[in-house]
């Protein structure tokens, strides 16, 4: 009889206190972009990750912002308050609430109508009544889109609201879930991660990223952070190792598939490997570029395809690099592959599937409607899996 899977007394309602062994640039200097390669120490947690699982890392807020809320709001950060949605035994301080149990962004309407109870400059009412008119409910929602709670305490100086009134308007700080870069049979009690770093300006501040300023500002390598395990769901290896894998992974998309080709190495999978890989400059954004050309000179990489948007006159995705081989994706899809991508859900994704009907219905002699199916099949059959967000 096989023994028991082990189980592990952490998950997402008890996170593990892990630490950060590792936080390095994987852009080189010159890149318009930031995206950091960490690893994280989870020995001795019991957790146990496959590959194609994510991490799930809590972020705390900058204390800079949490120290603007503060003085907008005229305390000092240690009046107790019980936010409802965190149904709290006890009341907790006000800082401690902001730090690390709430979120500072997406205000909604609720507290606009909150402000405008509470204002008694006459320039702050008219302003909030004219967003609060019926007819601009859609100019309000975009608005509110490009604004956190600090901007409308700073936009409206004259409204007076307690820690409490605050708070009760306010979500819960939730957890960022990251793909795994790596496979537990390459370098156990390790998990990798590949994150891009947000900061821009709008609305006339600077924007950063909670969690992915949080790890690659705020978390030093020592430092303690709190994560679990979050299983995949229909994204994974083919159960049969001699399966061929085409793996279309673009910027920060490229983690998992990091992580495939440690596993099908660990386990000397005789299966092809093919991987489609793009950024905007080759010079400064080809992550992982030594590994990656490493496995190819040892086989592990039997084919490695490049596109990159900003080294050229015109601008060239994975999805071109994959109608220029189309004729080879083809044959390996004849021949059992399974292909999965990851990474942008919004375009990229789309994009490279629209990119696939078109390979399909070229390559395979098929009618638009036929290639399309046809795609829809492999889905169906498991053969094409997403990890997009």
């Amino acid at each position: 009889m096989s023994e028991p899977a082990p189980t592990s007394a952490f998950n997402k309602d008890h996170p593990f206190p892990a630490h950060l062994t590792e936080n390095r640039l994987l852009n080189k200097p010159g890149s318009h972009k930031e995206t950091r390669h960490l690893v994280v120490d989870i020995a001795g947690s019991g957790l146990t990750y496959k590959v194609g699982d994510s991490l799930g890392v809590f972020p705390t807020n900058r204390p800079s912002e949490v120290d603007e809320i503060l003085q907008r709001l005229g305390a000092s950060g240690n009046e107790l308050v019980s936010p409802a949605l965190l149904k709290l035994a006890d009341p907790i301080p006000l800082r401690e609430a902001l730090g690390s149990r709430l979120a500072l962004a997406k205000p909604t309407r609720k507290f606009v109508e909150a402000l405008a109870a509470k204002v008694t400059g006459e320039g702050d009412r008219t302003r909030l009544a004219a967003l609060l008119a019926p007819e601009a409910k859609d100019q309000l929602a975009g608005w509110l889109e490009d604004r956190e709670f600090v901007d409308l305490l700073a936009e409206f100086p004259s409204a007076r609201l307690s820690p409490q009134e605050l708070v009760d308007y306010m979500r819960k700080l939730m957890p960022r879930l990251y793909s795994i870069a790596s496979s537990p049979k390459f370098n156990p009690g390790r998990v990798a991660l590949s994150v891009d770093t947000v900061r821009y300006a709008l609305a006339g501040r600077r924007r950063l990223g909670v969690a992915s300023t949080f790890l690659a500002d705020r978390i030093a390598p020592g430092a303690a952070l709190r994560v679990y395990v979050q299983k995949a769901h229909a994204f994974a290896l083919p159960a049969d190792p001699s399966v061929p894998i085409i793996m279309i992974g673009p910027g920060t998309g490229i983690a998992p598939f990091r992580a495939f080709l440690q596993e099908r190495r660990a386990v000397s999978a005789p299966g092809r490997n093919w991987l489609f890989f793009g950024h905007q400059r080759s010079e400064h954004d080809f992550f992982y570029k030594e590994e990656l050309q490493e496995m190819k000179a040892a086989g592990v990489l039997s084919r490695l395809s490049l596109a990159w948007s900003r080294d050229g006159s015109e601008k060239f995705y994975v999805q071109d690099r994959m109608r220029e081989v189309g004729r080879d994706l083809w044959m390996w899809l004849t021949e059992g592959a399974h292909l999965y991508v990851c990474g942008d859900a919004k375009r990229m994704a789309k994009d490279v599937e629209l990119a696939l009907v078109d390979i399909v219905a070229q390559h395979g002699a098929r009618s638009a409607e036929e290639a399309t199916a046809f795609v829809a099949s492999l889905k169906k059959a498991g053969r094409y899996q997403q990890d997009v967000y």
